[in-house]
């Protein structure tokens, strides 16, 4: 057996995602273990690559003879002319683009024909105005693939946390906290990271409220009603458990040592300290999905775009775990 194929979608065209794949497509070490194909537009990455003055000299597929295949390429989606945006700047006609790289990739993954996809960033407020009902990647790919349980896993070798919630506000948080929810993300995580690390898991589970509620003294009373029955449940499946820890103390550096990953309750108890710990080295992966899908951790850059700054290291480092974690 060859190289695996792996799809790197070009994220938002007037964001960083074009010069961080062309750095990819460059990469010596990526092109050793694996055969990168980028989705996204030709036009748009010899541009970028003009304009930053990084490489392009992979070749542009467009037919679906995947099986010729053996060195890295882009896979040519023709979804956005040159003129239709400008770099930097959100819009929808780069929302419809982003889409499209992304619909495309998981049509390849799901046909087989790819073994796994990586994402590059794009814009949820360019999505919004192309009119499409999605917050994120995370929510595309569980829909798409028809997944009956996902969830957000932040993956560094410094610090992993995985979420019950994540792209809702935080008025919303409580109310979607079940014991089966929380449960559900105990067994996703604990299933994922004995595949990477060949080993059981011990993971801490975060309360929702300062000092974890403190016996019900802050919030109602979450950790008693929920929090607490999911983690007891999930130690009566065979998990290594603790918590609920308040989140103030969790991630200090000698709980980080003894923990393989923090279930958090909601979207920031857990990027903020990855994004602390690990910017350019955390990769975003959604867990129980039929697919490997991983991404990098950090958003479009809009305001240092195609100007040759951006660093592709969440992107490397996203490949790498998704390699690993496609077998």
């Amino acid at each position: 057996m060859g190289k695996p194929l792996v799809a790197i979608t070009m994220g938002d065209p007037a964001g960083i995602g074009p010069e961080v794949c062309l750095s990819l497509l460059a990469n010596q070490e990526i092109a050793g273990f694996c055969v990168p194909v980028v989705f996204g537009d030709a036009a748009v990455l010899r541009a970028a690559a003009e304009k930053t003055g990084l490489p392009y000299t992979a070749p542009v597929r467009g037919d679906d003879d995947w099986h010729t295949l053996t060195e890295p390429g882009v896979w040519d989606i023709g979804a956005i002319p040159l003129e239709a945006f400008r770099p930097g700047e959100i819009s929808a006609a780069t929302g419809h683009a982003a889409y499209a790289y992304v619909d495309c990739a998981i049509q390849a993954v799901l046909a087989g024909q790819v073994r796994a996809v990586t994402t590059a960033p794009l814009s949820k407020e360019a999505l919004k105005l192309a009119g499409i009902d999605f917050p994120g990647h995370t929510e595309i790919f569980a829909t798409r693939t028809g997944a009956a349980r996902s969830c957000m896993m932040q993956y560094s070798g410094e610090i992993t946390c995985t979420f019950v919630t994540v792209h809702v506000g935080y008025r919303e948080v409580p109310g979607l906290l079940t014991v089966e929810r929380i449960g559900e993300v105990i067994d996703l995580t604990a299933e994922a990271l004995e595949r990477i690390r060949g080993r059981k898991p011990k993971l801490v589970v975060c309360g929702l409220n300062p000092h974890a509620g403190e016996h019900g003294l802050f919030g109602d009373r979450e950790e008693e009603r929920i929090i607490i029955p999911a983690i007891e449940a999930a130690r009566s499946r065979g998990h290594v458990v603790e918590g609920p820890v308040p989140p103030d103390t969790a991630f200090l550096p000698w709980k980080r040592k003894e923990t393989d990953a923090f279930v958090c309750m909601y979207h920031d108890q857990g990027h903020i300290p990855v994004k602390a710990l690990a910017f350019d080295s955390a990769v975003n992966t959604t867990l129980g999905l039929p697919v490997v899908r991983t991404s990098v951790d950090h958003g479009t850059a809009l305001d240092i775009a195609w100007q040759g700054k951006a660093r592709p290291d969440s992107l490397f480092a996203a490949v790498r775990l998704a390699v690993r974690m496609a077998g």
